[in-house]
């Protein structure tokens, strides 16, 4: 992967032909299972985010992400508003979207460390 501080994308799986039989896996230890992605891969279609989607509907039908998938989290110092995002841009363009209109700071809470990054209505 490019950016470790990133989930797992379909590109970290790609080959120039999609092969449903080099599809990822994944886990839940929470609920006990495992499954394999190759319908996903093939349906959606390299670059199409199949990884980003199952984790997106396993949280919302489960309300926790698989193993392995980590997220952003942007929370505001001000009020109760945050914001949790598989991709590292995405988090970002909600903090500062956050900060800007309400003049809030917001902490970003990065994915796999912790680090954390500062975004206030200057930025």
């Amino acid at each position: 992967m490019s950016d470790p501080d990133d989930f797992p994308t379909d590109d970290d799986f790609s080959t120039a032909d999609p092969d449903p039989d080099e599809a990822p896996t994944v886990t839940c230890r929470r609920c006990d299972q495992t499954w394999d992605l190759a319908r996903e891969f093939e349906n959606l279609g390299v670059g199409n985010h199949a990884i980003e989607q199952f984790a997106l509907d396993h949280k919302r039908h489960t309300g926790h992400f698989p193993d392995e998938i980590r997220t952003w989290r942007a929370v505001c110092r001000n009020c109760p508003e945050e914001a949790e995002r598989l991709a590292t841009d995405a988090v970002t363009r909600w903090a500062e979207t956050h900060a800007r209109h309400t003049r809030h700071e917001v902490e970003i809470r990065h994915a796999r460390s912790d680090e954390t990054t500062r975004v206030t209505a200057d930025e």
